[in-house]
Parts: C-alpha cells; structure tokens; sequence
C-alpha cells in the first residue's frame, strides 16, 4: 500500500480545530472524503471496510437536558464541538460506522428509588427514538449484531453509565426488557453504594462494597459486561475478586498510565487482567487524559495508548472508547466523528497493517460482546 505524507499531518501542528462539512454524507465519496480530510485514499477505504465501533457514547444525556436530538446533526454546537455535539445518529451514518454502545448516565443526586424510576423512563424514551430511526437496529446478542450487519445497519448497544441507577435492589437487572442493556459501567465520577470512584471527587476510596459484590453476581448472571472503567483501583481488583472467570470484562473508555499517569487511566498490571479474562480497553478521545501530544493534534497521543497495550498484551485487547459528547474536548484533528478516518491514517503512517487496525476498529469488540450474549 503507497502511503503519502497528507496535509493534515501538517496542518495539525497549528494546533487549530479542522472540521469538514457535516451536511455531506461522507462515505458515499470516499475520494472527496480523503481530499477534504487531507489524508490517503487508502485511510479512508480501509476505515469504511472496518465498519468501526465506538465503546461509549453519552449523547443521550444531552437529549434528555432538551438540548439535543439524537435523530438530528447538530453540527459543532456553541461551542465548535467541545463538551458536545461531536456525533448523532445522521452523523454516525455519514461517517459509515458499524455501530457504538450509546450510555444512559445515571444521575447520582437522586434517591436510590428514583433513579430506578428514571432509568427505566429512560430506557424506554432511548429505545423510542432509536427504534424510529430506520437505519438502526439495537441488538442484545450476537444473533441480532450480525442481522444488523447483514442489513446494513448501524448496531446500537444500550448500556449504562453508574450501575448505582439499580443499586435499590441489584436483582432489577433481571427486569430490564428484552435483556437490551448489555454492558454497565460499575461506577462514575463519584462513589456510590456499589463502590469508590477513582476520580479526585472521592472522600475516601472504600473499593467495591458489599452490595457492589452482589451487583457483579447479577451482572456475570445476567451475562451483561461488567465495565471497571472509572472505578478506584483498590475497588477495580476487589471486583476481580468476585468476577466469574470464565467471562470476559472490560475498561470502556479510559487512557493507559504507560503513557500519561494520572488517575483517568489505568495501570499495565489492570491491562493485563484485561487481557487474561479475553476483555477489551476502548481508548478514550478527552486530551487531557492523553497527555502530551507530539504534533499537536493529539491523534499521536491517542495512538501511542493503543500502542502500548499492544506492547503489553498484544492487539486482540484494545478498541475505541471515545466518550463522544461526554463533556469531553476531543483531539484538535478529530472534533467529531466525520474525521474519523484521521486515525486510521496516524495508524498507516506507523506502519500499522490492516489486520491490526480492523481489530482496533471494530473486531475486538465484536469478539468480546459475542462471547458474553452468544
């Protein structure tokens, strides 16, 4: 494959926001797509053969403020797509993604009681809305991914952001209809009764507790992935503890401290207990949990995370976990979805081949999900 130096591997070092125009559905002129990205013809083929899949969006949360519409593009929002308005679903499909796992964000200033009551609320408006969108299909089990597939459609997973949204009685997993959440982030931004956070908000890090035990039984019984990102690290090994084995967890969105050591992100020996469960870490897009950026633009930084679990584990264990929309500032290259074929291009110029970056893409995921909901 002939590679050429882009522009974009220029422009980037001015540091400036490089959006393309978001009215144009952009794999259908994959040519035109890598002109006005300013990258190899041969990035963006590659990509949208990948058909890629993002471990966690939380666009979701901005509809339910009245301020979004998952069904409608956006564009760049107030504020030239940082914090929000980086993807939708108009924007997802334009952009020839395969699919993404979409979070319901729990609020945790709400009684135990009504964040039950809320969750469900809004499970059922999210599952509205996506259901009347006719090119997406939310799937629940591997059966149902691959019909998407087949159909070319893009593949919606539900899951949950603050596992404390069913903390008044764990069993409530075993309500949720259709069984159509397939993964839940254990805990967020701040403790709850299932366990400390590892964020600077924490008083005092209790780990996992008792009823965070119990959480996890259900979950592994209810085969939904059991997701340790944001959780202390004293919590994140106590989880291990009770985690069954045989079943394969997940980091959805996080950095890696190999490359920027901060509380964000994660440790080579939790990379590694990722892998020997045959799990899966989605790289997260905010800057600052990336670290230093070489060029400015802060693709390399994000690649250099994919890199170095590559360097500890191998390439069947890393994936994106964007946090599209999830008050983040994304790379400077890479303000929404429509430039995401930019990352790929980063991966060629290191000489990444095509087998590596599919299972970046899309792959990994696809085999960690499929071997949780068969």
């Amino acid at each position: 494959m002939h590679l050429v130096k882009s522009v974009f591997f220029i422009d980037v070092k001015t540091m400036k926001r490089q959006y393309i125009d978001a009215s144009i559905d952009w794999r259908k002129t994959p040519i035109k797509w890598a002109e006005a990205l300013g990258i190899s013809k041969e990035a963006v083929e590659l990509y949208l053969e990948c058909k890629a899949i993002d471990l966690h969006i939380e666009s979701f949360i901005w509809q339910r403020l009245g301020l979004y519409s998952l069904l409608k593009q956006n564009n760049k929002g107030a504020f030239g797509a940082r914090g929000y308005a980086q993807i939708d679903l108009p924007r997802a499909l334009a952009a020839g993604m395969g699919g993404g796992v979409w979070s319901i964000c729990t609020n945790p200033l709400r009684g135990a009681k009504n964040r039950e009551k809320i969750f469900f609320d809004n499970l059922k408006e999210i599952r509205k809305t996506l259901n009347s969108h006719q090119d997406v299909s939310i799937v629940s089990n591997a059966r149902e991914f691959d019909a998407a597939q087949a159909a070319n459609r893009y593949a919606i997973w539900l899951g949950i952001q603050g596992g404390n949204a069913l903390d008044h009685n764990p069993q409530s997993l075993a309500q949720i209809p259709d069984k159509v959440i397939s993964r839940i982030t254990l805990v967020h931004l701040m403790n709850s009764s299932l366990g400390s956070t590892s964020s600077p908000l924490r008083i005092r890090d209790h780990g996992l507790t008792a009823k965070g035990a119990e959480y996890i039984e259900v979950m592994n019984h209810e085969r939904i992935l059991v997701d340790l990102a944001h959780i202390s690290e004293k919590g994140f090994w106590q989880a291990l503890e009770v985690h069954d084995t045989s079943q394969p967890f997940l980091v959805s969105h996080t950095g890696v401290c190999g490359v920027h050591n901060m509380w964000r992100n994660i440790n080579d020996l939790q990379i590694k207990s990722v892998a020997k469960s045959d799990g899966v870490i989605g790289i997260i897009f905010h800057k600052g949990f990336l670290g230093k950026s070489r060029d400015g633009g802060h693709l390399d930084a994000l690649v250099d995370h994919m890199g170095h679990i590559i360097d500890i584990v191998g390439e069947d264990h890393v994936a994106l976990g964007s946090d599209w929309d999830g008050a983040i500032t994304t790379p400077n290259a890479m303000p929404t979805v429509l430039e995401l074929p930019r990352l790929v291009e980063e991966m060629l110029q290191r000489k990444w081949d095509a087998n590596r970056i599919a299972k970046i893409l899309s792959h990994n995921y696809v085999r960690v999900f499929k071997a949780i909901r068969p």
